[in-house]
């Protein structure tokens, strides 16, 4: 996916044992040479899980994790992607994260817009998701920006309450 700032890159197997093994080098060459920022992800088990998975189903790596490499600064600033494949329902999970040093640039908006749009024109999917702590917060504010609309409010068993959004 290419968003005006963006490339949201599709994680792939060797990508994500690059991750795993903290071999910047090699995921650095696998990406065409970039940066990273500092604290560009936060959740690092995310990705040996990832890793396992997808070379079990590699056949579903649209529906999971995208590294997001900032155009300008030829940089991996983030990650985000899907949570799974959609439901039977048809419904379908984002999550994005940006490095602190890219907050409140509207990247996270860029991101989550492009997320969007991508599963829409997915076979299938009819409406997308996405949870937020439940607070007002710059999730939420994306959210909000992007026309998701208040869902639920949910229980979380590691986050406590969270707040569910949809768009259809």
């Amino acid at each position: 996916m290419e968003t005006d700032r963006l490339f949201l890159v599709q994680a792939q197997v060797p990508m994500l044992d690059a991750i795993v093994r903290h071999d910047w080098a090699t995921l650095s060459r696998l990406l065409g040479g970039v940066d990273f920022a500092d604290n560009w992800y936060h959740f690092p088990e995310v990705f040996a899980w990832m890793h396992d998975y997808l070379s079990e189903s590699p056949e579903e790596g649209i529906w999971w994790t995208y590294l997001i490499v900032h155009k300008q600064d030829v940089r991996v600033i983030g990650t985000c992607g899907f949570k799974g494949a959609p439901s039977i329902d048809g419904e379908v999970e984002i999550g994005y994260e940006i490095a602190d040093a890219y907050q409140n640039r509207g990247l996270a908006t860029e991101t989550a817009g492009a997320l969007t749009r991508f599963a829409f024109e997915q076979s299938g999917v009819k409406k997308v998701i996405a949870q937020t702590l439940a607070e007002e917060n710059a999730s939420v504010s994306v959210l909000k920006k992007l026309g998701f609309q208040f869902v639920c409010s949910k229980i979380d068993i590691e986050d406590g309450e969270i707040w569910e959004w949809g768009k259809v």
